[in-house]
């Protein structure tokens, strides 16, 4: 389960003492060992955050293998990479996790501390630092220029804004209980964030600084996903088991889709070209995948136990999914609609992001 191609080794030796009342010569000594240089990054990387072993894994792609392991602290779920691919921001809780029905009230006290939006180098793979972000941060999105980092806390329900260049919060905006998915327009000049307990989907005017409006859309919605122009926005409900289409310029629900009895939407990713939509559905086990044309199902393959995070590879030819309970990661074939791969990771994978790194 654990690989250290990434993690930073520190090797340390201890030297025996010598007989005898004259020091040995310096030349005798043995010299520290050096830290190896980190090997090459995999062309296509995948980063997968595992939520119960605390630890990022990274796949290479290409050979469909965990190639490193970084720690990384409590409950890492949420991630996303910089425009450039150089940074990943990941979403870190203290909070303890707890199931649908499980009282608040029997759970240990959450470990505030541990709240916050690790900073990891993939060159040098490693975590460099952990950044204040509100309490109990569960999901990350970020702008377009890679200049801010918006969070959803999910206990405060709340949407904080990062800078990331100083590290520091640079705003803060309440929205609806439970604030789970997040994810900014494709101009950069507004943020979605879904309320699981409105119901709703909340717009920040990033300009304006303020909630433009509440739109409601089915019950848990879990995340956002936009068509290329902007123009629409779809988001899955898990218990309504349906996907609620926005017009972005109304701020209104236009459609409602439904997947079937029983089907759970959660994550979303929308191909480049805006004609397919993919969703995975925890725990009916499928990915599905919907034409936008039409706004109908038009594939689906089952993944795994409980697929989750979700993402595309940059020419859009698969589609990999976190699959919780069984501790692995599929990777799909588009063309086929058929799993390629299933590649272990650590406990309890949630959250996953694509680097295509320049070689």
């Amino acid at each position: 389960m654990m690989h250290h191609r990434f993690a930073v080794v520190v090797l340390a030796g201890l030297a025996a003492a010598c007989g005898g009342s004259s020091p040995q010569p310096a030349t005798n000594a043995a010299a520290p060992a050096a830290a190896p240089a980190p090997p090459p990054l995999p062309a296509l990387g995948l980063y997968v955050t595992n939520e119960q072993s605390g630890d990022l894994s990274i796949i290479d792609v290409d050979a469909a293998k965990v190639v490193g392991t970084i720690p990384l602290g409590k409950r890492p779920r949420g991630i996303v990479a910089s425009p450039d691919g150089t940074r990943l921001y990941v979403a870190l809780s203290g909070s303890p996790a707890a199931g649908p029905g499980v009282d608040e009230k029997s759970l240990p006290p959450p470990d505030r501390s541990a709240d916050g939006i690790g900073v990891v180098d993939t060159k040098a793979g490693k975590l460099l630092t952990v950044i204040k972000s509100g309490t109990d941060p569960e999901q990350v999105a970020i702008s377009p220029d890679g200049k801010h980092v918006f969070v959803a806390n999910e206990d405060a329900g709340q949407l904080t804004v990062i800078d990331t260049d100083s590290g520091t919060i640079a705003n803060t905006f309440k929205v609806g209980d439970e604030p789970e998915g997040v994810t900014v327009h494709p101009d950069g000049t507004h943020v979605y964030v879904t309320s699981e307990d409105e119901g709703a989907v909340f717009v920040i005017d990033l300009a304006a600084k303020k909630v433009v409006k509440p739109i409601k859309v089915g019950p848990r919605p879990r995340s956002i996903a936009f068509v290329p122009d902007g123009s629409r926005a779809y988001v899955p409900s898990e218990n309504g088991g349906t996907l609620s289409v926005i017009d972005t310029k109304k701020l209104a629900t236009i459609k409602t889709i439904k997947l079937g009895d029983g089907i759970r939407p959660m994550g979303t990713a929308m191909a480049k070209d805006g004609k397919h939509l993919y969703v995975s559905t925890g725990r009916s086990k499928m990915l599905y995948t919907v034409d936008t044309s039409t706004n109908t199902v038009s594939g689906m393959v089952e993944t795994g136990q409980r697929p989750w995070g979700i993402a595309l590879s940059p020419d859009g030819t698969k589609v990999f999914t976190a699959n919780g309970p069984s501790g692995d990661v599929s990777i799909v074939d588009v063309a086929t609609n058929q799993v390629a791969a299933k590649v272990p990771v650590g406990r309890g994978p949630w959250g996953v992001a694509v680097v295509a790194h320049a070689r």
